[in-house]
């Protein structure tokens, strides 16, 4: 057996978060493009989200049995609401000033389709869901 304390809190490195340019259409006081920030989100919150957006839903043809069904857009939604530091998707003025309520409503409505596809794709990366599985299995073995 290996010595565990490599997974000891203090010595396990901690994940920054990272600027992004979600959008050429905002610009800030000098006309340069704002940054926005964004931070990976823990497994326990991830769980949480996801558990909000899966229902029940009845198995056709069986009566009385059911499936669980998770709504990934809406899911995806949600997690880049979360994950955005900057701006604060929660500011009731920048809400109103877009006429919605909820960060993950204000994030649709802010960026155009394409950015937002681009932006849900960052998001993806900043919580590690980027890598794949040949890549995980390296990085393993050494």
């Amino acid at each position: 057996m290996g010595d565990l304390s490599c997974f000891l809190s203090q010595n396990a490195l901690k994940a920054d978060h990272e600027k992004y340019v979600a959008s050429r259409r905002f610009l800030d006081g000098n006309g340069k493009l704002v940054e926005w920030e964004l931070c990976p989100v823990g497994s326990a919150e991830d769980e949480v989200l996801r558990r909000e957006c899966t229902k029940r839903v009845p198995i056709p043809g069986k009566r009385g049995q059911y499936t669980q069904e998770t709504d990934y857009n809406q899911y995806l939604g949600k997690l880049a609401a979360r994950a955005t530091v900057f701006p604060n998707l929660n500011d009731k003025g920048l809400q109103d000033s877009y006429g919605v309520m909820g960060a993950d409503v204000l994030l649709k409505a802010m960026l155009t389709a394409g950015e937002y596809a681009g932006y849900l794709e960052k998001v993806q990366q900043v919580n590690g869901f980027d890598m794949p599985m040949d890549e995980l299995v390296d990085e393993a073995k050494n």
